[in-house]
């Protein structure tokens, strides 16, 4: 997981290099990501070219956009950050891979889809791509 000291664009562009290495992208799927300076950069414009990622941001000013990456962070912060202490960075990093690895995506329930975990949708998903 792509964790730095810094919101620069190499951070986001380290962090789709191993979501492509990892989990794959579908060429023209859509990046999407408010009006920071490091998401409307030339870099990221660049490494989404080559993935071949669609740009999106959201409107300026318009919460709504990015509701879901909010409540994502939201969950986060309220569930396992704000509850406990990190000595380190390094121990911060690990905390925060197994809240998303083991627990938000393979065990906590979401009612925005039918309460079930993003590892169902997501291998529910993959079988209607592997049915098609």
């Amino acid at each position: 997981w792509a964790m730095a000291d810094h919101m620069k664009a190499s951070l986001i562009s380290d962090a789709l290099d191993m979501t492509a290495r990892n989990i794959g992208l579908v060429d023209g799927c859509i990046f999407h990501s408010d009006r920071g300076s490091q998401y409307t950069s030339r870099e990221l414009r660049a490494k989404l070219g080559s993935l071949g990622l669609r740009a999106s941001v959201g409107r300026t000013g318009v919460c709504w956009d990015n509701a879901m990456a909010e409540s994502f962070f939201g969950a986060l912060k309220n569930e396992l950050v704000h509850r406990t202490s990190f000595p380190t960075r390094a121990h911060a990093h690990r905390a925060i891979v197994r809240y998303i690895e083991m627990f938000y995506n393979h065990r906590r329930l979401h009612s925005g889809l039918g309460y079930r975990t993003p590892a169902e949708v997501h291998a529910e998903y993959e079988e209607l791509q592997a049915a098609a």
